[in-house]
């Protein structure tokens, strides 16, 4: 049970219908589409649509009490002892709601975020803390001012650490989304340039980020990317690579499936590619000792890893070949990561690159697009690009290495074919872009016939 509609009119005074029933909320309904028995109708206003239109349909789907802006007039077919509370802001209140039902439930609250490696720290967080605690977490990418307060609500009353991935597009957003949670663990995985347009410089995006702390209580802890200039000095403790960090991973062996570390004499397998994942692995580790667990069960936690998908995510391709899915999002900070990732891979050695376009980076567009191509070296033998930025890829590339094969491509039947055409028993081929680019398409066209 979220709550009660008597507690809620403690919460919102301005009320009609039945509320001193006690009405027990199961859950919290934001699509009518879906069924939510017991549930609070919260009608979210956006851009281009207006929930409060579907209230007919939320009392059909099973809701029992609902919020209500006050400047919108209640339809007259709402039965008089159907409880509804009257708001300023349904966004408003759903996030105050939120906030209430984490203090009556009382979990350990861990808060993630960064420009990159958000959710793959979140899944491995969430994969730790559950082999000694009843952990609830961000499912999918529910990382923003709505998809918070839904992971809240979805929690169960017996949950003892809270595993929250907080996402913005603008300063201020991560604040609200703090103060909402009051986190006892806040996690900054990396400064990147995602949201750039927005925030004008990395160091906005720095200020941005660690709007984390906004909500922290007296004891909080930061957990945060100590290899990055722009968060020296910040309280907290540091992990990365760097000699003067305070929890550094060293004798890092990548291989293709994975990668070994120590920290602190510990070693660790972990099922992840790729030298950024083993820092966001450290953030994990160190929150979990602080949390009272061992090596052991640490390790235990990394071994039964599940990642949300298009992450990395290898699947075997046309004539044998094996194709890496990154394109979930992208940025030039994560792009030249798993560029790394992809000149280190040793079980196959022709090596494709399919890069489409980064979005939101602005002014800076072009020039952070080409600077991708620093990553890229001679062991690389193809780029293909496609979209519009990313041409500054291949074009920065070509110019660079004349024995790298480059095209750059608008449409995306034509660099399936050119892919197709370059496959080979020992291609390796590796595609990212950012989400709206739907590169995952390409994935599927060398993955499916």
């Amino acid at each position: 049970m979220i709550t009660t509609t008597e507690t809620m009119i403690s919460l919102f005074h301005d009320f009609k219908g039945d509320a001193h029933r006690g009405i027990h909320i199961e859950s919290v309904m934001t699509d009518t589409r879906v069924p939510g028995r017991k549930s609070l109708f919260i009608p979210i206003v956006g851009e281009n649509f207006d929930a409060h239109s579907f209230l007919d349909k939320a009392i059909e789907q099973g809701a029992v009490a609902a919020l209500w802006q006050k400047d919108i007039d209640l339809p007259a077919y709402v039965p008089t002892d159907f409880p509804v509370f009257f708001v300023e802001d349904t966004l408003t209140a759903m996030q105050r709601l939120a906030n209430e039902y984490i203090r009556r439930v009382e979990p350990t609250v861990v808060a993630i975020t960064g420009s990159n490696g958000k959710t793959t720290t979140k899944d491995m967080a969430a994969s730790v803390l559950r082999k000694k605690f009843r952990t609830h977490y961000t499912k999918g990418n529910l990382n923003n001012h709505i998809g918070v307060p839904l992971t809240v609500f979805a929690m169960p009353e017996n949950t003892e650490v809270l595993v929250l991935e907080m996402g913005m597009n603008r300063a201020g957003e991560i604040e609200v989304l703090s103060e909402l949670a009051r986190p006892h663990y806040g996690i900054v995985t990396n400064i990147g340039e995602s949201h750039i347009e927005h925030l004008g410089s990395r160091e906005n995006i720095a200020t941005a980020k660690l709007e984390i702390t906004a909500g922290f209580r007296e004891s909080s802890l930061l957990i945060y990317d100590g290899d990055e200039k722009l968060l020296a000095g910040t309280k907290g403790i540091t992990c990365g690579f760097s000699d003067y960090v305070d929890r550094k991973a060293e004798n890092i062996l990548l291989h293709d499936e994975g990668s070994r570390f120590q920290v602190e004499g510990s070693t660790y397998d972990l099922p992840l590619v790729g030298k950024h994942n083993v820092k966001n692995a450290v953030y994990v580790l160190t929150l979990a000792e602080k949390l009272g667990m061992n090596p052991e069960e640490v390790q235990s936690g990394f071994g039964e890893l599940t990642m949300t998908g298009m992450r990395l995510e290898k699947v075997l391709g046309l004539q044998g070949s094996h194709v890496f899915n990154d394109t979930y999002n992208a940025s030039p900070t994560s792009m030249k990561a798993v560029i790394d990732f992809l000149k280190q891979y040793q079980a196959k050695s022709h090596k494709i690159l399919v890069l489409g376009d980064m979005f939101e980076l602005g002014y800076h567009s072009r020039e952070l697009h080409a600077s991708v191509a620093e990553s890229v070296t001679p062991d690389i033998d193809a780029v293909l690009s496609i979209g519009e930025d990313s041409r500054a890829i291949t074009e920065e590339v070509a110019r660079r290495f004349s024995s790298v094969l480059t095209a750059h491509y608008k449409e995306k039947q034509e660099l399936i074919e050119k892919l197709k055409s370059l496959l080979q028993e020992d291609s390796v081929v590796l595609v990212k872009a950012s989400r709206g680019m739907k590169l995952e398409e390409v994935v599927t066209a060398i993955t499916n016939e």
